[in-house]
């Protein structure tokens, strides 16, 4: 009768430090929605101490977002205008209120960005090795100065358009008939004008995510040229849902984003191993 010979399991190779320094972080899936619970308190309340901090000075946040209807109605009708009843009106019980905590909303957002995005990364972060932490870095800059782009050149250039042209649709009255004046909401506007600048900013990340999509090795610079033609269609749909219900927003954000698709898929393909032109 032979002896057994006993089974002996494979040696594991040893971990590298960075697959050493992952596995330590391994944990239960409990554990990770813990963690994740966590990350969005911290977020929640940042947005809360935002929004308290910024419904107290509500006022002056207001006036900076309504200057660029102040500009529009200067540049059309004359400073005067501003005087003889072109201010914004609200028509309901509560609308001023409401819009007033609007504003502090926005402005809570806006000031708990960086906690939120720091709280992403944290999440995130255990699962990475050394050197994506490293490539990781130069996105978190990336993000926010592409968001403060998209929000600027909303503010700047596609709201005052959009309200001149708007301020140009007035029909003065013929002898006996019905002028057609532009008499805006408070909400109406404030609703606008936040979503433009969160719209642009959110949408002006476009080449950052090509970037990490990119750099993990799921999308190629190729890729993103060939299908060039359906981005730009997607591009146009959701700038019709992003934007209000104008063709001059719509194409405001449509062919900035189309410009920053192929930077990103440039930028892309002189990452891609093969080679460093774009075909």
């Amino acid at each position: 009768m032979t002896d057994l010979i006993p089974h002996q399991d494979p040696v594991d190779p040893p971990l590298t430090p960075d697959e050493a320094a992952i596995e330590a972080t391994r944990a239960p899936l409990m554990e990770h929605l813990m963690e994740l619970r966590d990350c969005l308190i911290w977020c929640v309340a940042a947005i809360t101490v935002g929004f308290f901090l910024c419904f107290a000075i509500w006022h002056v946040i207001l006036q900076w977002l309504l200057m660029p209807y102040e500009n529009a109605v200067i540049a059309v009708k004359g400073a005067a205008a501003l005087k003889s009843g072109m201010g914004l009106i609200y028509t309901a019980p509560l609308e001023a209120f409401i819009t007033q905590i609007k504003v502090a909303m926005f402005g809570g957002c806006c000031l708990a960005f960086p906690v939120i995005s720091y709280q992403l990364y944290r999440f995130v972060a255990p699962g990475l090795y050394s050197h994506e932490k490293r490539a990781f870095t130069p996105f978190l800059i990336m993000a926010p100065v592409l968001f403060t782009l998209g929000a600027a050149m909303a503010y700047f250039v596609v709201m005052p358009m959009v309200m001149q042209f708007s301020l140009r649709q007035e029909l003065a009255p013929a002898t006996g008939g019905v002028g057609v004046v532009y008499q805006g909401k408070i909400s109406e506007y404030v609703g606008t004008i936040t979503t433009l600048i969160l719209g642009f900013g959110t949408c002006f990340q476009l080449p950052v995510v090509q970037l990490l999509l990119g750099r993990a090795g799921i999308v190629d610079g190729q890729t993103w040229f060939e299908n060039g033609r359906y981005a730009i269609f997607g591009i146009f749909v959701v700038a019709a849902i992003v934007t209000p219900p104008d063709v001059i927003s719509q194409f405001s954000l449509a062919i900035p984003l189309i410009i920053l698709y192929y930077m990103g898929a440039f930028l892309v393909k002189m990452g891609d191993p093969k080679d460093g032109t774009p075909s």
